[in-house]
């Protein structure tokens, strides 16, 4: 490709961006989008009230564990104790509690089966699971804050001595706190569900993005400063390696977010009055990455949860030294329950007996299989082998960051569950901008000609 070439694509591209703003509604979804996303991260930095926010961020840094993961998720909010702390997983542990209620509860599969009039019942008992698991969630961070500096904190050991995150302790505080992170947790699923309706789509998992994105600056400067405060200089080559590393792995996650195993449906014809239905040929598309970021979040919560409990409880010391992260019984675990939550969402997600009942009722059929039990073992059987190069790809990726650190001895964070999450909502936005511009005779990113951008078709994360 000569420079013209080149000089023409990147046109090509701009005009395929300008194309955006042409559009009045697309525009408007998007600014809408933007402003709401600009408001969450305000809501960050707006303090619970009694709380010694300089304290608890000094604390957080020092503690790990659990609470980096979920500082993680809630785009910083945790360690500057905010009204936006709990941030979003009330809602997304509400959302999953419900689909495994659906699973094992006639009443709410019923529900789920009963379309647009079902889905609303199903969000409003979500709604309801999220003001009842942010309650919670606020009194347990509530006496936890408490604690802190109440002599020597076993987590932290002498740096917790002395060190008071609230100044006045009692009930005004804790149903203050509770009421505070509750209201802030409501307010941040409003938001979720206004992009998703009003904007651009994807709300929850937007805001996630936004919390996610925000921090990786930082993160970026941590690893470099970390580089350079090593008994060796910086390496320009490790550097280099390093940023090849991380186009490397964006692409590996692209590539097997939109991979997937399309099994061939043929439709009889049908004769109604003189008309003929049917006849067609189209596909069953099967997401190697089904389960999405559901396993890694799960297995590293399960993980993380003794080894904080241990650093707190000294009889629970050595069940914190082993499960020591970045070890290879860490890692092993770790990969044993990636692949593990991997089979067991996709199961809970996708009946293959119900995809084989529906389409032996609209006439539909995989050529060379028997409609009925025989489709839907054939459906089992194909997804069970994708679903477990879905499950390896998802351990590679997120055992990625701890082979980083032991290898050069800094911390990496451009990596695992957080970029997932990033690429993956990334590719669902760029499809649905992508969708606008094409329904309104415009080209899509990939040009007239180019293939269509696919996103995840399966949920990655509970939408609004």
């Amino acid at each position: 490709m000569g420079f013209r070439d080149i000089r023409a694509s990147e046109v090509s591209l701009l005009n395929r961006i300008a194309n955006i703003f042409r559009i009045a509604e697309l525009r408007k979804r998007l600014l809408f989008s933007l402003a709401l996303l600009a408001i969450y991260r305000l809501g960050i930095f707006v303090t619970t009230p009694g709380v010694d926010r300089v304290a608890m961020k000094s604390y957080l840094e020092s503690a790990g564990g659990l609470l980096s993961l979920f500082n993680l998720f809630s785009g910083g909010a945790l360690e500057h104790l905010s009204i936006f702390a709990l941030g979003i997983m009330p809602y997304i542990s509400s959302s999953i509690i419900m689909q495994l209620l659906g699973v094992v509860i006639p009443a709410l599969e019923k529900l789920q089966k009963e379309g647009e009039l079902g889905r609303r019942k199903i969000t409003q008992y979500t709604r309801y699971g999220t003001i009842l698991l942010s309650v919670i969630q606020g009194f347990s961070i509530a006496f936890y804050l408490e604690s802190i500096g109440k002599g020597t904190d076993p987590a932290m050991g002498r740096m917790a001595a002395g060190l008071e995150v609230v100044h006045t302790p009692g009930w005004g505080f804790r149903l203050l706190t509770v009421l505070t992170l509750t209201a802030g947790t409501a307010f941040i699923m409003w938001l979720g569900e206004q992009i998703t309706e009003r904007g651009i789509g994807n709300g929850i998992s937007l805001i996630i993005f936004a919390g996610i994105v925000a921090r990786l600056p930082d993160a970026t400067v941590q690893t470099f400063m970390q580089m350079r405060s090593g008994n060796e200089e910086v390496n320009p080559g490790k550097m280099l390696f390093l940023g090849v590393l991380m186009i490397a792995t964006i692409a590996f996650i692209v590539f097997f977010e939109r991979g997937q195993r399309r099994i061939p449906i043929q439709y009889a014809k049908r004769v109604v009055g003189k008309k003929i239905y049917g006849g067609q040929s189209t596909h069953l598309p099967l997401k190697v990455n089904t389960s999405g970021v559901i396993p890694p979040i799960f297995a590293s919560s399960i993980l993380m949860f003794p080894a904080t409990v241990g650093g707190w409880i000294p009889a629970l010391k050595n069940v914190s030294e082993v499960l020591n992260r970045g070890g290879w019984i860490y890692n092993s675990i770790y990969v044993a329950l990636i692949i593990f939550f991997a089979y067991f969402y996709t199961a809970v997600t996708f009946n293959p007996v119900d995809v084989a009942d529906n389409l032996k009722k609209h006439g539909g059929y995989i050529p060379g299989v028997r409609p009925g039990k025989q489709t839907s073992d054939y459906i089992d059987k194909v997804l069970t082998r994708i679903t477990f190069g879905g499950a390896i790809y998802l351990s590679l990726v997120c055992v990625l960051p701890t082979i980083i650190m032991n290898y050069f001895g800094v911390s990496f964070y451009f990596g695992g569950t957080s970029l997932l999450i990033v690429v993956g909502v990334a590719l669902d936005t760029v499809q649905q901008i992508e969708g606008h511009l094409i329904t309104r005779n415009y080209e899509g990113f990939t040009g007239a000609h180019g293939p269509r951008i696919r996103g995840r078709s399966a949920p990655r994360l509970p939408a609004a």
